[in-house]
């Protein structure tokens, strides 16, 4: 069904989800494209910054063009693997983020609290290997909800009020026991949303504490500067993901909770790459470079 609005808003809203949408999409590539190609960036926070880029991508392109097309056609129709495949894609990104956030808190802990062991710590290796683990697990838990939800039965109506295919509002439509489904994502998704979470929070105490101990505030300011970008994007993150997911769903309207989804669906992604962009010295040197390296060309 989509978002119902009334006709006059469909047109601007289409066109401002449209702009967002390559906005957001620019906007990481950027970030791709510039850790790719200086030399400046091949560090592990850029590295991790690089697979946040790509999950947001991921996460964004598996809803709004679909989104846009729902708008535009008034409602439209999907197929049942195609829904559950957009279901599968919204459950990797969501988990391969927030696994994601814990893996770059780490790398900021380290670089921080462990300055002197950080290069043997944090080497190629172990920085491969976290990420595919990040993959790994946002494939893994995702495809066991979608296999489960796909044995369901769906009996009717055949009309999701959303416009993506939420698990939410998917499983509303089932005419089968759901319990098992709910339970199995209580079980195993929720904990690999807040561990991360505890886990971030953990590291930031010792982080701030050893800030803390910095003798000048010029040292302090610098120090939390590195990791300034990452603990704004972590507050964004969660709190968009707590406003719909942890404040329970009965306490809103299916139009509250919409709102809420597009909340999550924009917010995130899009400021992902400008936070880095614009609190971030290193990649907002390897962008004038990159523009100066283009002026000379021309």
């Amino acid at each position: 069904m989509g978002l119902q609005m009334p006709s006059s808003l469909k047109i601007p809203s289409f066109l401002l989800f449209l702009i967002l949408y390559n906005v957001t999409l620019y906007g990481n590539i950027m970030i791709i494209v510039l850790v790719s190609l200086s030399p400046n960036l091949k560090h592990p926070m850029f590295f991790f910054l690089v697979n946040l880029s790509i999950s947001d991508i991921m996460f964004i392109t598996n809803i709004v063009p679909n989104m846009l097309w729902v708008i535009v056609s008034e409602g439209a129709t999907i197929s049942f693997l195609g829904c559950v495949t957009q279901l599968q894609i919204f459950g990797v990104s969501l988990v391969a983020e927030c696994l994601l956030l814990a893996v770059m808190s780490y790398d900021r802990y380290l670089a921080i609290c462990s300055p002197l062991h950080y290069v043997f710590i944090m080497d190629t290796n172990l920085c491969a290997q976290l990420v595919a683990l990040c993959w790994f697990f946002g494939f893994a838990i995702s495809l066991v909800t979608v296999i489960m939800t796909s044995k369901q039965d769906f009996c009717g109506p055949h009309v999701i009020d959303h416009f993506f295919c939420d698990l939410v509002p998917l499983l509303k439509l089932s005419c089968s026991d759901t319990s098992s489904v709910i339970l199995e994502n209580i079980l195993l998704a929720t904990p690999l949303t807040l561990f991360p979470l505890v886990f971030i929070s953990v590291t930031y105490v010792y982080i701030f504490i050893t800030i803390l101990k910095i003798p000048s505030s010029t040292g302090r300011q610098k120090t939390f500067s590195t990791c300034s970008s990452h603990l704004t994007i972590v507050g964004m993150f969660y709190g968009t993901l707590a406003s719909l997911y942890v404040v329970p769903s009965d306490g809103h309207s299916l139009n509250a909770n919409k709102v809420l989804s597009l909340l999550y669906t924009f917010v995130t992604p899009l400021f992902n790459p400008i936070i880095y962009s614009l609190r971030n010295s290193e990649i907002k040197g390897a962008i004038k470079r990159y523009v100066f390296k283009k002026k000379e060309e021309m």
